[in-house]
């Protein structure tokens, strides 16, 4: 929901349609935050104004998104709660610095910082050499990160199990879509659905694995790689809670080795390279 439409609805219209989007009846809900069925029905029908304290404990059980917390505590009359600190400005310097030393510690492995739309944010040199594989238009920013690994003149031609790795990347969105209910993100899992790629088989979802590595052909090498996500806890700012860091362990011993021969070779050597492949 954008900010213009959720200012124009009351508290209880907003309480109403996240209820409904966790799939919670009035009952659940009211169980659930320890209020009664009958105060939250006054609640969302507008008989009654929730308190800042009822806001915010009822944000907290159905898990608002801080985005969308603030909201919920602007229409009820109240300031937001939460800050939002652009990427660029001078407060959120000291966060960018620790996130760069986050990544800079997974070297040699790809790591990436994105925003809750998966627009690229920062990279360390191993993310940097898997880029540099991409045509130049795809590095022009804002880097989308999904769009650029799915599209068909992006990394999607040199994902050797793409209808695996596609399906993992859409549910993941789908995922995030379903908590956030976020309109840019469901227009952009649109788009995806809409690339090529094959539909992955049951069987081949059930690979022997514990988890769906990305298989990624570099110079005649195939890298079997693990992805992992790390948020900040206890976020007090909406664009910190919004960041992931994604970083690509090794599946295999091998890639772990072909990674370590990557970070000795110049990012440029790379580049060139892609091109002549």
């Amino acid at each position: 929901m954008n900010s213009t439409a959720a200012s124009q609805r009351t508290a209880g219209d907003l309480l109403r349609q996240w209820r409904r989007h966790r799939r919670l009846s009035q009952l659940d809900l009211a169980c659930g935050a320890e209020i009664s069925a009958r105060h939250l029905s006054f609640l969302e029908s507008g008989r009654s104004h929730p308190s800042r304290d009822m806001v915010m404990r009822l944000g907290e059980y159905l898990d608002i998104p801080l985005r969308e917390r603030n909201q919920l505590l602007v229409a009820a009359g109240f300031a937001p709660m939460y800050r939002e600190c652009a990427i660029e400005a001078p407060g959120f310097a000291a966060v960018l610095d620790s996130i760069r030393l986050l990544l800079r510690g997974l070297e040699h492995y790809p790591a990436l910082a994105v925003d809750r739309h998966w627009n690229l944010i920062e990279s360390n040199q191993a993310a940097q050499r898997l880029l540099a594989q991409l045509a130049p238009q795809w590095l022009k920013p804002p880097i989308n990160v999904l769009r650029a690994s799915l599209h068909p003149e992006g990394l999607a031609p040199r994902i050797r199990n793409l209808p695996v790795w596609r399906a993992h990347l859409l549910e993941r969105l789908r995922r995030q879509i379903d908590a956030t209910h976020d309109p840019v993100l469901a227009a952009l899992g649109e788009e995806l659905r809409g690339y090529p790629g094959g539909i992955a088989t049951g069987h081949d979802i059930a690979a022997d694995g514990v988890a769906v590595p990305m298989e990624l052909e570099l110079g005649g090498t195939v890298l079997s790689m693990l992805s992992t996500t790390t948020v900040f806890g206890a976020p007090m700012d909406i664009t910190l809670a919004e960041l992931a860091l994604e970083a690509f362990v090794p599946a295999d011993e091998a890639t772990a080795h072909a990674l370590r021969e990557m970070a000795s070779a110049p990012l440029s050597l790379l580049a060139a390279n892609a091109e002549t492949e």
